[in-house]
């Protein structure tokens, strides 16, 4: 399933059963995944205190940047994101969003920051694990690329995240003769 169908059908999903999605929770960020599997334990509270209407508010920001991320309208993103991350800076899902978005930009160092401080606060998130995983490919270390294929094959066993960064570790190898 494609990020964008995925990010509506959790949105939809969500709505029809009269949940608030804490901290955008189960949104995909663009091609690669990034979104969070029940089943990793990423969709649960980040341990703030939000109230209702507040996560909603989230959640509602949240899907914007998702939808600006799918646009590539990465800076537009970040402008939502970062009022999403100064209402709950332990919110995993918008860092992990943010770590994206400055990695598209060209910032590995920005993106590298984010992905460390949502896994920090949630260790198997997948999306942080698969996006934190492309970044060390990009950085050419392949050793710390393979470890977080490991966190995510332990994470989310064979989710998407887990194949397209498996993938992409393999046209690595391919590419660098490794």
């Amino acid at each position: 399933m494609q990020a964008t169908s995925r990010v509506l059908v959790t949105f939809a999903l969500a709505l029809a059963v009269g949940v608030a999605l804490p901290h955008g929770a189960g949104f995909a960020a663009n091609s690669g995944g990034g979104g969070s599997s029940s089943s990793s334990g990423s969709s649960s509270s980040s341990g703030s205190s939000n109230s209702s209407g507040s996560s909603t508010s989230i959640t509602a920001m949240y899907s914007q940047a998702s939808a600006k991320v799918n646009a590539t309208d990465y800076r537009g993103a970040m402008s939502i994101l970062d009022k999403i991350i100064a209402k709950d800076p332990r919110n995993p899902d918008a860092l992990n969003l943010m770590g994206f978005c400055e990695r598209k930009l060209g910032n590995p160092d920005e993106a590298l920051e984010y992905y460390e401080k949502a896994l920090a606060i949630r260790p198997n998130h997948v999306g942080a694990n698969e996006y934190l995983g492309e970044l060390y490919l990009e950085m050419k270390n392949l050793p710390k690329a393979e470890e977080r294929l490991k966190v995510l094959a332990k994470a989310c066993g064979t989710c998407e995240e887990q194949q397209e960064l498996q993938e992409k570790i393999a046209k690595y190898k391919a590419a660098n003769n490794s």
